[in-house]
């Protein structure tokens, strides 16, 4: 991602033209001003144990986390907290794999797994929810979506129609 650059001079050709340097790709920073194409297959960033970022944070496919962050976190990515990491955010992205200490609500549009020495403090809302034996879990939890269930018509039952009082043949109904 980063270059050590030895000289700022341009390097000489044989004739003494200076050769224009190799271009460089582009390190991703995380956030994007215009639409641009989805990510390729493999990209991973990765934030190391000292990165201490206050803020938003927006990433393109996986991002794993050793660090701080706190602020916000949004992605349609992968978000893996690893071992050391520390979050303070409210979080909303594709998936997300906890093996660190989160504190905040996390809304996932896939799967939360939170490993065996992870601590989540927040409410989770996502389509599944994975936990290991040994993680903590302090929250609320919405997990799936209500599925479309047909509607119970009551009717009244022969029971009920014998609790109706009806008038006896000849008998007149009393007065309203």
């Amino acid at each position: 991602m980063f270059e050590k650059i030895i000289s700022k001079s341009a390097p000489e050709g044989t004739h003494g033209v200076p050769i224009p340097p190799h271009p460089q790709p582009e390190a991703s920073t995380g956030s994007t001003t215009g639409p641009s194409a989805p990510p390729a297959p493999g990209k991973r960033n990765i934030l190391g144990s000292d990165v201490e970022i206050q803020g938003e944070v927006r990433f393109e496919g996986d991002l794993v986390v050793d660090g701080t962050i706190e602020g916000r976190i949004v992605s349609d990515g992968s978000l893996t907290i690893g071992e050391t990491a520390q979050i303070k955010a409210e979080i909303t992205c594709g998936s997300i794999t906890v093996r660190g200490r989160v504190e905040g609500n996390i809304v996932v549009n896939d799967r939360v797994e939170i490993c065996a020495q992870a601590e989540v403090n927040g409410d989770i809302s996502a389509n599944s929810l994975s936990m290991e034996a040994g993680a903590v879990f302090v929250g609320s939890s919405t997990i799936g979506k209500a599925r479309n269930t047909p509607k119970i018509v009551e009717t009244p039952s022969k029971a009920d129609d014998s609790l109706l009082e009806v008038p006896k043949p000849g008998e007149q109904a009393p007065a309203a």
